[in-house]
This record gives C-alpha cells, sequence and structure tokens, in this order.
C-alpha cells in the first residue's frame, strides 16, 4: 500500500521569497563544465521519490481508507526524531503519526529558514533508488539575478560596492546553486567562440565555425567587448582593502567571511548544504536530462542579458540544477546534526542578505 502526497501547501521549504529579480528572458544554450557548484546537476521536474516538507501526505486513491498504510523508511527516521522531543507518548493512528510527523519537521525547517529571503529555498525528504537511507535535499526554487541592492544600485564609492560584490562572488556558492562572472564569459567563449578568451582567436573561430563575414566582425560580441561591458564594481581589482572600508561594512564582511569558514568546516557527511553528484543521481531520478546551469546568478541583466538568455535556453528547456545540498540520514541521530548544518548554513545566508541590505556607510 502506497502512500501520495496531497498538493504542496505554502508551508516549510515550499514557501515563496523575495529570491531574485529578474529571470532568463528567453531559454538558452550552455556545456562547459567550470570546476565548481556551476557544474552541479539539477533536481528536474517534479521529485518522483520525494515528500515535501510542509506537505500532508494521504493514501493513495485506490486504497480503503479503513486499511492503514506502514510508514514509509522516510516517515520512520523522522518520527525516531520527533519522539526523541516529545515528553508524553501518544498514540496516534498511521495517518496521523504521518501528519504529526510531517508537522513537527516543517515547524523546525521553517524555524531556521523563514529569516532567509536571499533565496526561495524548500527542504524535501528523499527516497533512495538504491535502497540506500533516506536523505534530505534543500532545493531552490529562484530563478534569475539575486537583487544586488546598494552594490548595484546606489551612489556608494566604487571600492565599496566592489569589495562587497567580490565577497559574494567568492563565498556564496558554498550554499546556493549559482553562478558569476567568470562562469558566464566561460560557458560564453564555448558557445560563441569555441572555447578562445582573445579576440583574435575568437575572430577567426567565428569566420571558421560560425559563418561570419570578415567585414561584419565588428557587430558580433568579442571577448574583450563582453569584459568591458562589466560596471566598475563588479572587476575584484576595484575592491578597496578591508582597512579602507568604513567599519560598518568591514564588519559585515568579516561576519560573512566568517560564516562561511565555518560553514565549510562541516563534515561532508553531516552537512545540510553538501553537494555530491553520485548522491544526487541516486536520490533524484532523470536528473541526467536536466541542465548543468544553476538557477541563480550574480550577472547583473543590464549589462548581460544577452549572454545570460543565451545560457539559459537548455535550462528553460530542461530545467536547472537546483540542489543546494543533499544529505543521506542512515538514522535519527544524523537529524540534529543536520539541524544544526542547516542552522549554520542559513547563518551564513543571513550575514550575505544582510551584506546586500546595508547602508555601507553606517557604522
Amino acid at each position: 500500500m502506497a502512500t501520495l502526497p496531497v498538493p504542496p501547501i505554502l508551508t516549510a521549504a515550499s514557501k515563496p521569497r523575495r529570491s531574485t529579480r529578474g529571470s532568463f528572458s528567453t531559454p538558452a544554450i550552455a556545456r562547459a563544465k567550470p570546476p565548481n557548484r556551476f557544474s552541479r546537476l539539477r533536481a528536474c521536474g517534479s521529485l518522483r521519490s520525494a515528500d515535501l516538507a510542509g506537505r500532508s501526505v494521504a493514501l493513495s486513491g485506490d486504497i480503503p481508507a479503513i486499511f492503514d498504510a506502514p510508514l514509509a523508511p522516510h516517515h520512520k527516521l523522522i518520527g525516531r526524531w520527533v519522539a526523541s522531543r516529545e515528553t508524553v507518548p501518544v498514540v496516534r493512528t498511521r495517518v496521523a503519526a504521518r501528519r504529526h510527523i510531517e508537522r513537527v519537521f516543517d515547524a523546525a525547517v521553517l524555524d531556521i529558514l523563514n529569516p532567509v529571503i536571499l533565496a526561495d529555498l524548500r527542504v524535501a525528504v528523499l527516497h533512495s533508488e538504491e535502497n540506500g537511507p533516506p536523505a534530505i535535499a534543500i532545493i531552490c526554487e529562484g530563478l534569475g539575478q539575486l537583487d544586488l541592492g546598494w552594490i548595484e544600485t546606489s551612489d556608494a564609492p566604487i571600492p565599496w560596492r566592489a569589495a562587497a560584490y567580490s565577497a559574494l562572488e567568492k563565498t556564496l556558492g558554498r550554499a546556493l546553486p549559482v553562478f558569476g562572472y567568470q562562469d558566464l564569459f566561460d560557458e560564453i567563449a564555448m558557445y560563441y567562440w569555441d572555447g578562445e578568451t582573445d579576440d583574435e582567436t575568437a575572430r577567426q573561430c567565428l569566420i571558421d565555425y560560425h559563418g561570419a563575414d570578415a567585414d561584419d566582425l565588428d557587430e558580433q560580441t568579442l571577448p574583450s567587448t563582453m569584459n568591458a561591458r562589466r560596471p566598475e564594481w563588479m572587476i575584484a581589482a576595484n575592491a578597496a582593502p578591508s582597512a579602507q572600508l568604513p567599519i560598518g561594512l568591514r564588519k559585515q564582511l568579516n561576519r560573512l567571511y566568517k560564516a562561511h569558514e565555518a560553514l565549510g568546516r562541516l563534515p561532508s557527511e553531516r552537512n545540510a548544504w553538501h553537494f555530491d553528484f553520485q548522491a544526487i543521481y541516486e536520490y533524484i531520478p532523470g536528473i541526467e536530462e536536466c541542465s548543468s546551469l544553476p538557477p541563480l546568478t550574480l550577472v547583473p541583466f543590464e549589462q548581460f542579458a544577452r549572454e545570460l538568455d543565451d545560457v539559459a535556453r537548455n535550462g528553460m528547456e530542461m530545467g536547472f540544477m537546483d540542489v543546494a545540498g543533499l544529505c543521506p540520514l542512515p538514522d535519527a541521530d544524523r537529524l540534529d546534526d543536520w539541524f544544526a548544518s542547516l542552522q549554520i548554513g542559513a547563518q551564513f545566508l543571513l550575514a550575505a542578505q544582510d551584506l546586500i541590505q546595508i547602508d555601507p556607510a553606517s557604522p
């Protein structure tokens, strides 16, 4: 006897948030494989083996309601964790037990993730396709450019803005499926110029392999013209040293880097934000059909709309690699560690969120 998820309600990890600004307007093409989260795969379409935190679970319609169904492995695992937190034992039917387990788990997840509005995050509890233990995945549902706040739109000095932007580029990939300018440039180089990154060889590739007319190359995007479109605050070399930043901004940057280091110190097997290709293949069937592009970017649409649309086409058609982390849980004792790591990752995202939202000149 099986259980089927009821249509989702907006709780726990499926609650919408103000995570991104803009989106990929037309689908695009991409195949480069940079060595970071940009190279990850995506949990595409629907998670066929997942029960989402916050969903209630109902009996399959072809099973009479008078016949209860046994708890699935992931309900048993989380159920043991729920039972360990209760002081008074309560006798419940299996249906009531499933719902109680989901509500308690859902509330605990929400308590940690609710303050995070930088990205749309939800949590899914997954069955293994290979008879392994249940796993919990963090999924990013946002799409497009992260809102960079004052870094992109204010009149603050360029060195301040560049320091903040550079910090986000260096750190955010540890917790979010996000790509930066260098990732975009590498992808465009593969698509437009067969991987070449200097103007002369890129021109020759456009002529030899794309049929471009040598007399019309002034109208074509070249590596130097693409790089020239970067606003000054996107260039790391323009970032001011820490000692030259206002004290409030310096404190926020230090907080971000410390939270980033704390997340990096977690052991992978007890880290809610850890990403492993082989584990993803095991727990999310059909993932190989999805794009290798993350759904979020730090690249501003205003300057790079065409390039972002080009690289996003495959993701718009097949889905993006939107897993922020996945952690198999062989026993209920690991759940406390999972929640502790979820909290550490949330603190890191809150540090990034506060960096984007502060008044950089304030003490």
